[in-house]
């Protein structure tokens, strides 16, 4: 009787919802707690110089060699320094955004169009010319430099706008050409075919269709090679000998002081703010953005 009792007593209903989550023992809380501490210390690597180089440009002059954490009184006298007409800074702001602007507005024309007939039409040696394209990234632009001043100098160029955007286009056409090829290559082709029955042309698919969806990679690929063309410093300093040419961060490192031997510490650094803050909150904003368009290329 007990046997068949027990042989007909119904099994505990399993309980429905999410599996209970697994307890974290302490090695992988050791490895979270290390992982964060990496992080943090990354962080503050990269903000402690950033914060410093604010504080300085709101010290003043006769405190620039002070080492407070907070700048008191919080004095403007550096920046007011910074943009005199002696030092030529904002003239130097705008060579440095028609440099950049230009340089971006050429690489997307350019690199857009170049990646999207690698990516759709088919041809012989299509890899190479791929590769080719990068490669011509991997040289820094010191190596260049000498052959560049040469040409420039026979052509004239030297002081102008064409000698600062031409070097600059060997970084961001690259990457441009790199991350849209991989992005219109996820892009079925079958939008576009059907763009075609509809009455388009290949352009106007291309305008109408392919671009807004390829807007990700785009926006990501003009905003670095903007703030690569930006920073640019060396290629900009050998190539411009007159103050009114020179970029923000030539201008910026050409300082100089009241006296021969015054190093104005203050000034620079409120130039630093001048030209990184900008960037830095245009990064923060569009940082969402910047990163989906880097992987979206970047995904098969």
């Amino acid at each position: 009787m007990t046997i068949a009792a027990e042989a007909v007593r119904p099994k505990p209903a399993k309980r429905s919802g999410p599996p209970a989550p697994k307890a974290v023992g302490r090695k992988g809380l050791g490895r979270f707690r290390l992982a964060d501490l990496g992080s943090g210390l990354i962080v503050l690597y990269c903000l402690v110089p950033f914060y410093w180089m604010i504080v300085s440009a709101l010290r003043k002059p006769s405190d620039q060699f002070a080492t407070t954490l907070f700048p008191a009184p919080i004095s403007f006298e550096n920046m007011k320094a910074a943009f005199s007409a002696r030092n030529g800074f904002g003239r130097a702001l705008l060579n440095s955004l028609i440099v950049a602007g230009t340089t971006t507005v050429i690489t997307l024309a350019i690199g857009i169009t170049t990646a999207y007939v690698i990516a759709r039409v088919q041809f012989r040696f299509k890899n190479v010319v791929l590769a080719v394209i990068i490669a011509t990234s991997m040289f820094p632009g010191v190596t260049l430099l000498i052959p560049l001043l040469k040409l420039f100098v026979g052509l004239d160029w030297i002081n102008t706008y064409q000698a600062l955007i031409v070097p600059s286009l060997s970084f961001g056409l690259p990457l441009t050409v790199f991350n849209l090829t991989a992005f219109f290559k996820q892009l079925p082709a079958e939008l576009e075919d059907a763009a075609q029955v509809d009455g388009c042309s290949q352009w106007q698919g291309f305008r109408s269709v392919i671009l807004p969806l390829a807007m990700p990679g785009i926006f990501t690929s003009g905003i670095i090679t903007f703030i690569a063309a930006w920073n640019e410093f060396i290629i900009a300093l050998s190539l411009t000998n007159e103050k009114s040419m020179r970029t923000a961060p030539v201008i910026t490192a050409l300082f100089t002081g009241q006296y021969k031997f015054d190093q104005p510490f203050g000034t620079q650094m409120a130039a630093g703010v001048a030209v990184t803050v900008p960037l830095v909150i245009g990064a923060l904003l569009f940082q969402r953005r910047i990163v989906d368009g880097l992987t979206a290329g970047a995904l098969k």
